[in-house]
């Protein structure tokens, strides 16, 4: 069964307000895409799954990201491309997987991407892996736990940016950006976060700067 809070939260999410620098342009720009935030019972607890980008790439390289990617024409829309791209990417088996909701759409301006979170239950796992190896270094079942453990929270701040933003420290993972801020609120709207020092702020490592600066 799907765990009443994921339940909670897909209904909750059609209402939740779209902050400003995250609204798609007015004008249809944008690339449609979809990313799928699939949560799971693992040994230590509900996880998360994410996957660790090819440091080969030219957008978003070595970055930790929910799988995802572009809208195809033959996609039965966000939520065909979001388990499509899984798939491709970390050999996901899509049966295994119960669809709970979409959040709205959200506007990544680095990739001129208009993205769909779609939120899913895994009901009955499978063995994972980065099974596109051109764009995929790593695959890693994140558990929540873990993601809200003060210790593994703290704020970057980016190059010659005065707000810092949310990120995450969790299995040699630096989670950063557009995945970490979507965790962030996803992990406090399920009512998982806990209190942690948001004074903490570090900047952005160079060696992460130098990938991200890419394309």
């Amino acid at each position: 069964m799907v765990p009443g809070w994921l339940t909670d939260l897909a209904a909750g999410a059609v209402r939740t307000r779209v902050p400003a620098a995250l609204r798609p342009p007015a004008n249809g720009d944008g690339r449609r895409a979809a990313v799928l935030l699939l949560f799971g019972e693992g040994p230590e607890g509900p996880d998360v799954l994410l996957i660790q980008r090819s440091s080969k790439g030219r957008v978003h390289a070595g970055q930790p990201a929910f799988p995802g990617g572009g809208l195809d024409p033959e996609d039965d829309g966000p939520i065909g491309a979001a388990l499509r791209e899984a798939e491709e990417e970390t050999g996901l088996d899509p049966r295994g997987v119960e669809v709970v909701g979409t959040m709205s759409e959200l506007y990544v301006s680095r990739s001129d991407n208009r993205v769909t979170p779609v939120l899913a239950w895994w009901h009955t796992p499978c063995a994972v892996h980065a099974a596109s190896p051109d764009e995929v270094e790593a695959v890693e079942r994140i558990p929540v736990a873990e993601l809200v453990d003060p210790a593994n929270r703290l704020q970057l701040r980016y190059p010659a940016g005065a707000v810092s933003h949310p990120a995450f420290r969790v299995r040699g993972l630096l989670v950063w950006g557009f995945t970490a801020g979507v965790l962030d609120g996803v992990l406090s709207a399920a009512g998982f976060e806990q209190p942690w020092d948001r004074s903490r702020i570090e900047d952005l490592p160079p060696e992460v700067l130098d990938l991200a600066s890419r394309g």
